[in-house]
């Protein structure tokens, strides 16, 4: 029994101490927030928040930046959050995006007053597609000839100088802006994300874009290329109409959600702010390489007066040969090169320190690997040196006064034909008589514009002129003796092929 009345006792004291001792605690974390003693930077000095402190951005991340641009179109509200913002388009149809000056007083006074240069560009998000950009936009310019992917609407515009189009740059349009006064650019989207999908068999997901925009001012040699700002936002352009489908589909998945799945996602914003980024780097190889569907004229080559001698050709046929195929002794510099001048330009980072010997001794299944397989084979063939077989492949030789004597005593009996005559190979892909003109001013190292017109001599002499159809219709391998005549009403000449 008195074993029984001692562990009441115990348990009481025991619990009393306990007590004492949890309020005390209690007592010392009131004082301690009451007195505002709470440091963040104290409780980010703990060994657990080590890691998480070394993610966080720099102080620097929040300065001003001089400008904003603001797309007028609203946000997807199924975006997670800390995920970047995405915005739906409809093709063709007009989006303003307003060009903001955010500068603080005394900020770049270098361009008070003064214009500033914007570059506005739809690009690919997908790293995987950037690789390939050109060979993508290629292809799409391809399938629509005379299409644009970015155009300004400049009607609705407000503010816009000097607006321009590169024609050989599809997804680019530039103007100039004075920061100083209200500026609103227009712009339209002409291409949908599912234009560039792997797999084509209905309902597969588009790929996502981004338009960026590059400001610049100018130097001292009145030229726009001191960067000052760049930003970006992430966009996927859909059929008209579509865009606000998809906007009103993901708004009323979102409504159907839990409260606390919600909280989750990003609220939809009516706008679109674009945030900076790094500068869009200029591609090398834009104004250099040929876009396929467009004839390259030979402007290059030098002028002579009369007809040039077909056996001593100008010296750029030369190099043009000679650029075609990779040495084995060529360096990673010259191997750089030579990419850039086949199109392979979205490649060079991945092959920067590749000699020409180490690219000619990839196979066929690493080359498409690497590049993919569309542009991967291009690329083993490139390589290779494999030549596509021209599709009309003519011969022509130069009649000169020595031949005509020659062939005239032949025709009287006096006299063996021991006239040695060269001729010279012409390659026709496009079968018209503008790339014949071409590549016969090519041959005797004239302007095409020396050239009136070509004429195919006929039965009894007659000359007929040339023209798309009958290039069309002569036989592969055919051979000509040139003959040429002075034009009656101008300095160039008609050429005659016998």
């Amino acid at each position: 029994m008195a074993w029984a009345l001692k562990l009441p006792l115990a348990d009481e004291v025991i619990e009393s101490g306990l007590v004492q001792d949890f309020d005390a605690s209690l007592s010392g974390i009131g004082q301690e927030l009451g007195a505002g003693a709470y440091s963040m930077s104290d409780v980010l000095a703990l060994p657990i928040f080590k890691q998480e402190e070394s993610n966080l951005p720099p102080e620097s991340d929040n300065k001003i930046l001089p400008f904003q641009y603001v797309l007028c179109a609203a946000t997807s509200p199924a975006v997670k959050l800390h995920d970047e913002t995405l915005t739906y388009l409809n093709q063709g149809q007009s989006y303003e995006i307003r060009m903001l000056d955010n500068r603080k007083m005394g900020e770049l006074p270098e361009i008070n007053g003064k214009m500033v240069k914007s570059i506005i560009r739809v690009v690919f998000h997908d790293r995987r597609l950037q690789y390939t950009e050109h060979q993508q936009l290629e292809g799409w310019r391809w399938n629509r000839p005379g299409d644009r992917i970015l155009d300004l609407d400049i009607p609705m515009s407000v503010g816009v100088v000097d607006p321009r189009a590169n024609p050989t740059q599809l997804n680019t349009v530039e103007f100039l802006w004075d920061p100083s006064k209200r500026t609103s650019v227009f712009i339209q989207v002409h291409c949908i994300s599912t234009e560039f999908t792997m797999r084509k068999h209905g309902g597969e997901k588009g790929v996502p874009f981004r338009i960026q925009i590059d400001t610049f001012k100018e130097n001292e040699a009145g030229e726009y290329t001191e960067h000052l700002h760049s930003a970006s936002c992430q966009i996927k352009v859909f059929k008209p109409k579509g865009a606000d489908r998809k906007q009103k589909t993901d708004r009323e998945k979102m409504e159907k959600r839990a409260p606390q799945e919600k909280e989750k996602y990003q609220p939809s914003y009516e706008t679109t702010i674009l945030t900076e980024c790094s500068p869009w780097p200029e591609a090398t190889y834009v104004n250099n390489s040929p876009s396929p569907g467009f004839n390259s004229t030979h402007n290059s080559f030098p002028v002579t007066e009369g007809n040039g001698s077909p056996s001593h050709q100008p010296e750029p046929v030369a190099q043009l040969a000679d650029v075609s195929n990779l040495l084995p002794t060529a360096t990673p510099q010259e191997a750089q090169q030579w990419l850039h001048r086949n199109r392979f330009s979205p490649f060079c980072r991945l092959f920067t320190n590749f000699s020409g010997a180490d690219l000619l001794k990839l196979t066929r299944e690493d080359v498409i690997q690497i590049c993919g397989p569309a542009d991967g084979i291009r690329l083993f063939n490139a390589l290779k040196g494999r030549v596509v077989r021209p599709r009309l492949t003519i011969y022509v030789c130069q009649e000169s006064q020595q031949a005509r004597e020659q062939h005239q005593k032949h025709e009287n009996g006096d006299g063996t034909n021991n006239t040695f005559f060269v001729y010279h190979a012409i390659y026709l892909e496009d079968l018209t008589a503008v790339e014949l003109t071409e590549k016969l001013a090519q041959l005797f190292s004239i302007s095409p514009r020396q050239i009136s017109q070509i004429f195919k001599q006929g039965p009894t002499g007659i000359h007929v002129l040339v023209s798309d159809e009958m290039i069309q219709n002569f036989q592969d391998e055919v051979c000509f003796v040139l003959d040429t005549m002075k034009a009656e009403t101008n300095d160039g000449y008609h050429i005659i092929l016998k």
